[in-house]
């Protein structure tokens, strides 16, 4: 048995083997730290390996701090642009991994997202670091300032390990099949820190009311729409679904929707509609206007709005439909208000929302303003990032910010 096996002092500990902690293990490894990063799961990166489909949109071409959300805005700027998207895409340049863009800006590996992880865990082996899964934190404690070298211990069901410092990157509670829990939380309030109110993000709608049968219907279909609340709007696809609505345009405005809020979907926002239905009734007086649209939206969906928005219009020839109705016909294409009863939640949530205040953290270490070695990174932090690679690239940027301080 190797020397280190026997080891249980370390500059660092990590609590969390996911993208942020293994991030700021290889970081703080290559200054020469010794590092162990314990993790409760069987193993290490399993957001990573699942995320993308399972090719892992590592980063994004257009990172700017108005793709993150937080009580606290500013907060983000400082560690995002101390470690950039380019330099993420140099070190997967460096481990030659084939990566392509897809729209707006999304850097997809071209095989697997085990390349990421692989690449994470070689970066660490070569500094060094120290990983253990299977291993359930009981209890952590600062032993206050006796010995500086020896701040916090830490209660494991693999014994008790002590530490210099402490990084907190447990992550939220997304997905609670693949480990989530909210230690870090639990950690956070043990110290005194403030922790906003938590809620899933990135997450898909869910109705209760007619629609819900529409969605059903139209389970599997796509459609390119703005999908929008009163303060914030996506032009991206939705997806119908067997509950509701997914897709990205749908899982980015669940970061900004308000529980009894409607929404509104535009089916056609590159058409003027009002002027679109004139022209088609001037141009084919004799068509129905389902016929005129179903070049333009498939044709199970115009049946579904025929049914909301003219069915006593039906079978009626454009040209004797009277303007104020295909005003109002137009309207509802446009403006198609719906009421979710709620989203997925947390089974099938990306991220986290809220986490632990910005206002407590130095947003150039991550370090406790209170609490000396003792610092919080990735999705534990209020800092939620919008779908596109944003959230890795936060964990990228404030591991590495964490790991240059520990």
């Amino acid at each position: 048995m190797s020397e280190q096996t026997f080891l249980t002092h370390f500059d660092v500990i990590i609590i969390g083997g996911g993208a942020s902690g293994l991030m700021c293990a290889l970081t703080a490894g290559q200054r020469g730290r010794s590092v162990l990063v314990l993790d409760a799961s069987n193993k290490i990166g399993k957001k990573i390996l699942m995320s993308g489909g399972g090719r892992c949109n590592f980063t994004n071409l257009f990172v700017e701090p108005g793709n993150f959300l937080s009580a606290n805005p500013h907060f983000c700027i400082s560690a995002l642009d101390r470690y950039t998207q380019w330099d993420f895409i140099a070190l997967v340049e460096k481990h030659r991994i084939p990566y392509h863009e897809r729209k707006h800006g999304q850097l997809f590996c071209d095989d697997s997202a085990k390349d990421i992880l692989d690449m994470l865990v070689t970066e660490c082996e070569q500094a060094k670091v120290r990983i253990q899964t299977h291993c359930e934190i009981k209890t952590v404690a600062a032993m206050g300032e006796a010995d500086a070298e020896k701040r916090f211990s830490v209660n494991t069901g693999k014994g008790d390990f002590t530490a210099r410092s402490l990084v907190v990157a447990t992550g939220g509670l997304s997905i609670p099949t693949m480990g989530a829990s909210g230690i870090g939380y639990d950690i956070a309030r043990q110290f005194g820190l403030q922790v906003l109110p938590v809620r899933a993000g990135l997450v898909p709608f869910m109705f209760s009311d007619g629609f819900k049968s529409v969605s059903e219907r139209l389970s599997g279909l796509a459609v390119d729409v703005v999908l929008g609340t009163a303060q914030q709007s996506f032009s991206e696809n939705v997806l119908f679904t067997h509950r509701g609505l997914s897709g990205p345009a749908a899982l980015q405005l669940s970061n900004y929707w308000q529980v009894g809020e409607p929404i509104a979907m535009d089916l056609l926002p590159e058409t003027d509609l009002p002027q679109w239905l004139k022209q088609q009734k001037k141009d084919h007086p004799k068509s129905l206007l389902r016929t005129l649209l179903t070049p333009l939206l498939a044709k199970s969906l115009v049946q579904e709005l025929q049914t909301i928005f003219w069915q006593q219009w039906a079978e009626t020839a454009m040209a004797e439909i009277p303007d104020a109705v295909l005003l109002t016909i137009a309207e509802g294409l446009g403006h198609w208000t719906l009421k979710p009863s709620g989203t997925e939640g947390y089974r099938t949530a990306e991220v986290t929302l809220g986490g632990v205040d910005t206002q407590e953290l130095s947003s150039r270490t991550m370090e406790s303003k209170t609490q000396p070695g003792l610092y919080f990174i990735g999705e534990v932090v209020d800092v939620t990032g919008h779908l596109g690679g944003f959230n890795f690239q936060w964990a990228w940027s404030s591991g590495n910010a964490a790991g240059q301080f520990v």
